[in-house]
Parts: structure tokens; sequence; C-alpha cells
């Protein structure tokens, strides 16, 4: 049986995402981003043509590295005005019954307690969808907003985030025994107290003395999603992560990440298969590749290429502007996003200059789009699959609702042809659906934390 592609649709709850300027299309939507029909209805589409998730982006903070300042973000709406997306999960739920949510939430800025509950929280409502897509930001703006004069270090975040997951793990996996809720009418009993624990964490960064306020939820700890790639970022995301969000601008350098991620999880005592690698992908498809190759050439006339410079800008902490169209850009450490950086400077066979950033955003992106026929684009998503090793695709608006409408149309009748997509979707909570099980396995960190591995512990202490 030929490998199954994944599909996350890619958004985020703000009106520019990816690409730039598209908000100007006479048929794009992302201006209602702030309302309740948007999101049931990109839902609805997503469910329609079987994606397994939506997975939404969010930034603390706002882009002013450009040109030392925000006014090319907030003339070019790039990523601002941006809402809370946590809010428009329960929205999306109540419209559908089977798709995830891959939900981007920042933990250098929240306690894991009051975390802890809002992901339980989320995943009761509903029923077992629910993932967390774990970031430690990377925007001075947003350490100012929060009262710190900057953020830590690159690194140091990901040091500070292994001891925040541990947290979390012993509230979600070690506080509520499964046999602890009984909600026995009869004799009065909601919850047996003995089966109800006190989770204490003293650690460097982080104090906890507390019971987790939820009951466990139907997969305890959300499907757990990591977006970084960078060194220190592919070590995090093997040791944690259950779906790693990759962006690679070619073939053989996204085949080296992948395989070094999964070789990582290995030397952590992980299955690599227990990990799914989405690349992150913008398509652009007609019915024939004439109708694509017009359809791009509509869009590219509402690009940004100012707001695509505004976000890359900060992704990378590299202000743009200060360089000439043919000075190669030069790799500067900094505690942006090093990934964004070491993809066009040390990663990268031949010098990026920005005449070349220019030149791939015809979207207002700095990634090109796959642009042709449904038959081409099918073609394409499975020569990245097989030759890079990805399980699948995040896969990216540009003109809203319109691109996920005609992927779900035209491409994914194709791909169900050639046996690599499901025609509906398994039972069960995402992670069942995702890997056969609902609970984390015995090899992922969290285990530990489970009372009975809990319990031997302590008595082999002792």
């Amino acid at each position: 049986m030929a490998k199954q592609i994944r599909l996350n649709a890619f958004d985020m709850n703000c009106i520019g995402h990816i690409q730039h300027g598209m908000w100007t299309h006479p048929r794009d939507r992302s201006a209602s981003y702030n309302t309740i029909e948007y999101w049931q209805d990109l839902a609805r589409i997503a469910e329609r043509g079987l994606f397994d998730g939506i997975f939404l982006a969010d930034i603390v903070g706002v882009y002013d590295v450009y040109k030392d300042s925000p006014a090319p973000s907030i003339l070019n709406t790039v990523q601002l005005p941006v809402n809370d997306p946590m809010l428009v999960v329960p929205v999306m739920a109540a419209v559908t019954k089977h798709i995830g949510f891959g939900v981007t939430s920042n933990l250098t800025y929240e306690p894991p307690y009051l975390f802890a509950r809002r992901a339980s929280t989320l995943d009761h409502l509903t029923g077992g969808r629910f993932g967390w897509n774990i970031v430690t930001g990377y925007l001075d703006s947003a350490a100012r907003g929060m009262g710190l004069a900057a953020q830590p270090d690159h690194d140091g975040r990901y040091d500070i985030a292994d001891e925040y997951m541990d947290v979390v793990y012993k509230l979600w996996e070690g506080s509520w025994e499964d046999d602890a809720v009984l909600r026995d009418r009869a004799n009065r009993v909601f919850a047996d107290p003995s089966k109800v624990h006190r989770v204490q964490h003293f650690g460097r960064h982080y104090q906890v003395d507390a019971i987790h306020l939820a009951e466990p939820s139907p997969q305890r700890t959300p499907v757990l999603y990591q977006a970084g790639s960078s060194t220190r970022g592919r070590e995090f995301a093997a040791r944690h992560a259950e779906c790693v969000f990759v962006n690679g601008a070619d073939k053989p350098n996204t085949r080296m990440v992948v395989r070094d991620i999964r070789i990582r999880a290995a030397a952590h005592g992980r299955n690599p298969a227990d990990i799914l690698v989405f690349l992150g992908r913008t398509v652009v498809v007609g019915r024939t590749r004439r109708e694509a190759e017009e359809k791009f050439q509509e869009y590219h006339r509402h690009a940004s290429i100012e707001g695509a410079l505004a976000h890359f800008s900060s992704s990378s902490g590299i202000d743009l502007s200060r360089y000439e169209l043919d000075e190669p850009i030069r790799y500067e450490k900094n505690n942006a996003n090093n990934s964004a950086v070491e993809a066009i400077t040390t990663h990268s066979r031949e010098p990026w200059t920005l005449r070349r950033i220019i030149g791939q955003m015809g979207l207002g992106s700095r990634n090109a789009p796959i642009v042709g026929s449904a038959e081409e684009v099918a073609d394409e998503l499975i020569a990245w699959v097989e030759e890079t090793g990805v399980d699948g695709f995040n896969l990216s608006r540009v003109v809203t609702p319109e691109t996920f409408e005609d992927f779900v149309d035209l491409v994914v009748p194709i791909l169900q042809e050639r046996g690599v997509y499901k025609h509906q979707y398994a039972r069960g909570p995402l992670r069942q659906k995702l890997f056969g099980h609902t609970r984390l396995p015995d090899t992922h960190p969290a285990a530990i934390h489970r009372r009975p591995a809990l319990d031997a512990r302590q008595s082999a202490a002792e």
C-alpha cells in the first residue's frame, strides 16, 4: 500500500498570513477573519477534503525589524492585527466531527499551570481533536510587550521549554489517575480524592505545587506539534514532537532535515514512526496548466513585496532594507528564527541576495508556490513525499477560501485515485487518527509521569 499523504490547512487568526497583499483580491475573504462564519466555513471545507487538521499559526508581538519600524507591517497587514487562535477552535469544532486542530501557543509568556488547563479544556470540547504547536517565540517586540527588555537567547528558550514540557506532562499525565473520576450519583462521589495527586515541580525556571484543574481529557496530552527547524529546534522536536512542521526550499535540504529529526528521535529512544513531518507548501491549481498560470498571474498583481520583506526581516532578525540588491546576505547569529537565517546562509549552496529573495516573492511570500494542473500538482506532492521522506503538507492559503476549495475539488480526487490519500476518516480522537493510539506511547518522555510508571520509579528510589 502506498504511503498516505497527510494534509493540514495552514491559516492564522489574521488577515495577512503567508502570502501578503492578497486581502486586496476581490474574491478574498480574509478580512472577515474576526467573524465566526469565516472559521466555520474554513472548517467545513477542510473536513470535506478529509484534511487531517487545521494548523493555526500565531505570533505574539509585531514585525518591526524591516526599516526599524512596524509601519510596513501595519500598512500591509503583515500578521497584524492578529487575534487569539485558541478561541476559534470551539467555533470550528461545533460544525465538524473529525478534523483536528493544531494551535500555536507561545510557552515563553504563559505559566504552564494555566496553559495545561486551557489545553485540557479544548481537548474536552473538541472530543479529543486538539493539538498544540509548541513555540518559544522569536520577536523582541513580544518580549517588550510582556515587560522584558528582550527575549531570552535562542538556545536558552529551548532549555526553558524542555522544563516547561516536564511540568505540563506531570499535570496532564500524572495528576489524575485514569479511574479517578467516578460520576457516582447514588453515592454522591464525583471523584476519588485518593486518585487525584498534587504535582510538585521545583526546577530552575518553574515551581509548581498543585493539582491539575481539569479532569483527564480524551487524549490527556494533546497531540504535540513543533515548528522549529534550527539545530536546537530539531533536537527539541526529536524529544517531544509528534508532528513536525518544516519549510524546505529544495528536496535535498528537506531530506536532510527529515532524516536528522528521525535519527535524533531514535537517539531519545523513540520510534521514528511516531513522528509525522509536514512540509509547508502553497498551491495554485487549475483544471489545466494554462488556467493555473493565469490564476497565478492574477494573484501576483495583488502581492505585497514590502509586506513579504517585513515578514522575512523579523523572522530572520535581519533588516533586509540595509542590503543592496546584489549583496550576499550574511549569517547573523541572533535570537530570532535561526532556521530562517540558516536557510539563506549556511544551509544554502548558493549565496542569497535581496534580488534573489524578491524574485521568489511572486505571491508576497519567500517560498515559490507549486503552480499547475491538478495532475501536475498531485505529481509534485507525491514526488516530495517519495524523495524527502515528509509525510504530508501544511497548505497555506493564497486567496481564501478559493485556495482550499480548489485543492479539495481538483487535487484531492486525483490523490485518492493514485492511492495516496484516504477516502474516509478513521475513528477516534486526533492521535488515534494519526498514529493508531489515543495516548502517547510509552517511549515518549511524558509517559514516565503516568501514575503506574511514577509509582514504580518512586518505589525503586526507596
